[in-house]
């Protein structure tokens, strides 16, 4: 027993992890981050807008006609016919889609694709399947192809972005194990201390509050990104190395090759069949291969209320028949998991309450990157060994995109859509420039953040102008406008302050100056 008239003292509480371990863990966090910071930025900015990629083809095209309520199965036959009509006047066995999920986006889309000449077309339909516009959404499909491949050719732009969400889900796990106080620190955060603690308590409370978030998406994307690889894995294990026969048993059977003339397939006895067995379930897209032949095979897409995945494709052959369907809702574990892994990504999956949430768990994830590289930078200052040319390209790479992603927009706007991408690099170009002749740092980020938050601003004034006359029905049209506006101030905040004061310095020397005698 401890005397009570001696002072006890009281015991540390030990690490669980062994400090060699966390330095360990430590410097491999760096390192992963560091080689692969800017992907996973730019991935993180443009997953974290691709979220609302769907709110943003409606703010490109404000006047088209709005499909709130779930079409008739009877204009979802009238959508397929017209879209047949059109699609051989350019193809003999093109595939056609319809597609409507209104917990996403009242657009009710018809397209088609031809396999020979890999030429497709997509319109918008009203209400009763009838074709009313084009889609033309070209700032939206950048947008996405951006985060998806990065432009580069679907093989390696895919597995590029594929071995980002590995990097980044590796540096969420080497980050927890480097920091065994993360948790018991999660609210705590120093004010008006060195730029680097600031940043470093901003990194480790972002990091951990969106911890859940953060490893969802990064495995999700390593996933989707690796799903090529996974296949090709899968075809050697267990179909002998028939890579087709793998993806078969993913995407479902294909059509035959029998391409004599008939009729086009009867969704709405398909849907009433499925219905048969699932009351309850809702209409999400119809997918014909080969339409109009013999061969025709038929993916019709039903979402049930209650499950995670966006919906469930059931197969039905030409003539009519149901072949067995894909088992995302109700099948196999596995292939549940695959139903989910698109919902979970995008946050597709609750309505706008749930893409706002991983809007704002996104800009924190894009967050946490780029702290990650400042703190790095900052503690090599501290320590005598600064690196002002790298501070200055960080800054420019980080405060390139807003900028980058405002100028194609105008571009999508008011030009070809042939030169959004040339114009997007020649911006992310012009920024590195930038911060190569800034004095520091800072000053790089004040021009780019002046540049950025006109020409967000420029966006949404050329985009009411260009619909002004024709009206802008939508109110999504209205919301990303003034989104816009909204972040191209929050964004000069900062140099509009910074002109003030000198304004207001200058206006009060000049009157003393004046009243001195």
């Amino acid at each position: 027993m401890t005397d009570a008239s001696t002072p006890s003292t009281p015991r540390q509480k030990k690490n669980w992890l062994s400090p060699e371990f966390v330095r360990a863990m430590l410097a491999g966090h760096s390192a992963l981050g560091l080689a692969f910071a800017a992907l996973i930025y730019i991935v993180c900015l443009s997953g974290t807008l691709a979220v609302f990629v769907l709110e943003f083809k409606r703010w490109e095209q404000p006047n088209v006609p709005l499909v709130f309520e779930e079409p008739t199965p009877e204009a979802i036959g009238n959508a397929l016919n017209a879209a047949f009509i059109a699609a051989k006047e350019h193809s003999e066995t093109p595939d056609l889609f319809v597609a409507w999920d209104g917990s996403r986006t009242p657009h009710f889309n018809v397209s088609f694709h031809d396999h020979e000449s890999g030429m497709e077309r997509e319109w918008l339909a009203d209400a009763k399947g009838n074709i009313v516009e084009e889609v033309e959404a070209p700032w939206s499909e950048f947008l996405a192809r951006l985060h998806i491949n990065l432009h580069i050719p679907p093989t390696y732009g895919l597995f590029i972005v594929g071995l980002t969400g590995v990097a980044l889900l590796s540096s969420l796990i080497s980050g927890l194990l480097s920091h065994p106080r993360i948790f018991r620190d999660a609210f705590s955060f120093r004010i008006g201390g060195s730029r680097r603690l600031q940043d470093a308590d901003l990194h480790n409370r972002l990091g951990v509050w969106g911890l859940p978030f953060h490893i969802a998406v990064s495995l999700t994307g390593a996933l989707l990104g690796l799903s090529v690889l996974i296949i090709g894995v899968l075809a050697l294990a267990a179909y002998e190395g028939d890579s087709g026969k793998a993806f078969g048993e993913l995407i479902g059977p294909q059509a035959g090759e029998d391409v004599a003339p008939a009729p086009l397939p009867d969704l709405s006895a398909m849907i009433a069949r499925i219905r048969a067995d699932h009351a309850d379930s809702i209409f999400s897209s119809a997918h014909v291969e080969h339409a109009g032949t013999v061969g025709q095979m038929t993916h019709l897409s039903m979402r049930s209320p209650g499950h995670l995945s966006s919906a469930n494709p059931y197969y039905f052959d030409g003539t009519g028949e149901l072949i067995g369907d894909g088992g995302l809702e109700s099948g196999s574990i596995g292939q549940q998991i695959l139903g989910a892994l698109h919902p979970i990504h995008f946050g597709w999956f609750g309505g706008m309450t749930v893409k706002i949430v991983y809007g704002l768990l996104g800009l924190a994830l894009t967050i946490v990157t780029h702290t990650g590289v400042t703190i790095w930078l900052h503690r090599r200052r501290e320590k005598g060994r600064p690196t002002p040319f790298w501070e200055r390209i960080w800054a420019a790479l980080a405060w390139s995109q807003p900028f980058a992603l405002a100028a194609a927009a105008l571009v999508a706007l008011t030009a070809s859509p042939a030169l959004i991408l040339p114009s997007y690099l020649v911006c992310f170009g012009a920024a590195l420039g930038i911060g190569y002749l800034s004095r520091d740092e800072t000053a790089c980020a004040r021009i780019l953040l002046l540049l950025s938050g006109l020409s967000l601003c420029a966006v949404a004034v050329v985009h009411i102008a260009m619909f002004w006359d024709r009206g802008i029905a939508d109110p999504m049209g209205w919301i990303v406008d003034g989104l816009l506006i909204g972040g191209g101030f929050i964004l000069m905040a900062d140099v509009l302050i910074l002109v003030g004061k000198r304004y207001m310095s200058g206006k009060t020397a000049r009157g003393r100056a004046r009243s001195t005698p």
